[in-house]
């Protein structure tokens, strides 16, 4: 048996890396296409918020940035939809904001410490099974609400003007998907890290728009891209030392450089033969 399947802590953290490796894209999908990317990075810094204010409180880390993130997701949503600030105004706003939060609590609190870094940058040592309890949850979540909405979700994701004439609720749908993203951003703190996950929300999905044809066989590749990097990612930081978050994205953007070449290969192929 290899030495990676003989430590519990690698089975938690690969089974966790499985689960964020299916969920984001999945969601990604969606956020890629309507040009909303920065949502991710926004979200992350919600949580950051939510960790540093719970790190400083001692009060549940982890359930702070859950509802820093839930509440990011809806105060972005409201802002956008209402046209009181276009979509990527509402973004920054709620960026910047929540950073300085977050920079302001953790230099109240007396600075950087382990509990944080491991929030930012990931850690397989801290993947405990009620985060994976927790992922698988919200997996299940996440595939039913995109399994029933998909074609709802398709059309605002390509036009989201024609999908309310078509009696598209939109709003609703398009709150849920905030929430859902949020949720998880920060249910994959401890495995990828806050800082980090953003890339796995958008990385893969540009795999899979490379290489797929058709939105459904798109998000296929893109979850199967998604669990690729983060099972790859993990072998490489047991085995090299290194972080596990850092080699995960370092994974998937390896993927994107080959899909691109793979790309251009077969246009040069589809040109010589015309």
């Amino acid at each position: 048996m290899p030495a990676i399947l003989q430590y519990e802590f690698m089975l938690r953290a690969l089974a966790g890396g499985v689960l964020v490796g299916v969920l984001a894209p999945v969601l990604g999908t969606f956020v890629v296409l309507r040009r909303l990317s920065l949502i991710a990075d926004t979200l992350a810094h919600v949580a950051l918020m939510g960790v540093a204010i719970g790190l400083a409180s001692r009060f549940l880390p982890t359930l702070v940035a859950l509802l820093a993130a839930t509440t990011g997701a809806i105060v972005v949503e409201q802002l956008r939809a209402r046209g009181r600030l276009p979509g990527d105004v509402a973004l920054a706003v709620v960026l910047y904001g929540s950073l300085a939060v977050a920079v302001v609590v953790i230099g109240v609190a007396g600075g950087f410490n382990v509990d944080l870094f491991s929030f930012l940058f990931g850690s397989i040592l801290s993947v405990a099974p009620l985060d994976l309890w927790l992922l698988a949850a919200l997996a299940v979540v996440v595939l039913l609400f995109v399994g029933v909405f998909f074609v709802d979700l398709a059309q605002m994701a390509f036009d989201d003007d024609l999908a309310k004439v078509n009696g598209v609720r939109t709003d609703r749908l398009n709150l849920a998907l905030a929430v859902l993203t949020g949720a998880t951003i920060t249910l994959s703190m401890r495995v990828v890290g806050v800082l980090l996950i953003g890339a796995m929300l958008v990385i893969p999905v540009l795999v899979g728009l490379r290489v797929a044809r058709g939105l459904r066989a798109a998000m296929a590749t893109s979850v199967l891209a998604g669990v690729l990097s983060a099972v790859s990612g993990l072998t490489f930081a047991f085995y090299g030392d290194i972080s596990a978050g850092g080699a995960i994205v370092l994974t998937a953007m390896a993927l994107l450089i080959l899909a691109n070449l793979w790309s251009r290969l077969r246009h040069r192929r589809r040109t010589a033969d015309v």
